[in-house]
């Protein structure tokens, strides 16, 4: 387990990417302390975050793409994490439990759901059809591009976690009903 930085005590420059996060999120949660051992990593993570925010997609598609990326990776942190902020911004319960299922009852959101899952196992290879269909269901590909930039940036923190394996500080997400 990676060592958890203390934001009132950590140098200055590790002290300014740690309220930052402040800043992003209302809180430093113990995924962000643990990468604060490598600065560079987490003002990249940061400046990715951060630049996806206010995109075309919006906090809802944001969220789903990142729980999805956490279920298929096995990421509980991560899962705990989404699973709490998709509640905060208004994700029902069951549109929480079906977007780890890889589902949704709006087709626009279903195709788009499909494509991650498809990203994630083809580890960035899909077919053609996969792509089609994200068009065919209402996606620009600027929103496509952002959909694969978010998988990027949720791959990555979960497999930091995986290394880092942080407390959890999130209450922890219910079973997944198969």
């Amino acid at each position: 387990m990676f060592e958890l930085i203390n934001p009132e005590s950590a140098d200055s420059s590790v002290k300014g990417l740690l309220d930052a996060t402040q800043r992003q999120l209302g809180r430093v949660p113990n995924l962000y302390r643990a990468m604060a051992n490598s600065p560079k990593a987490l003002e990249a993570y940061l400046a990715f975050r951060g630049a996806l925010q206010g995109g075309l997609l919006d906090s809802k598609m944001n969220e789903r793409i990142a729980l999805l990326v956490a279920q298929m990776n096995a990421c509980d942190y991560c899962i705990a994490a989404h699973y709490f902020r998709g509640q905060k911004i208004g994700l029902s319960v069951q549109e929480l439990q079906d977007t780890r299922n890889g589902f949704s009852n709006t087709p626009k959101i279903h195709a788009a759901l499909t494509f991650i899952r498809d990203v994630v196992n083809g580890r960035g290879v899909v077919d053609e059809s996969s792509r089609t269909m994200l068009i065919t269901s209402g996606w620009s590909e600027a929103e496509i591009g952002e959909i694969v930039a978010h998988i990027a940036l949720n791959v990555f923190s979960n497999y930091f976690k995986q290394i880092a394996d942080p407390l959890l500080d999130f209450p922890a997400a219910p079973e997944l009903a198969s």
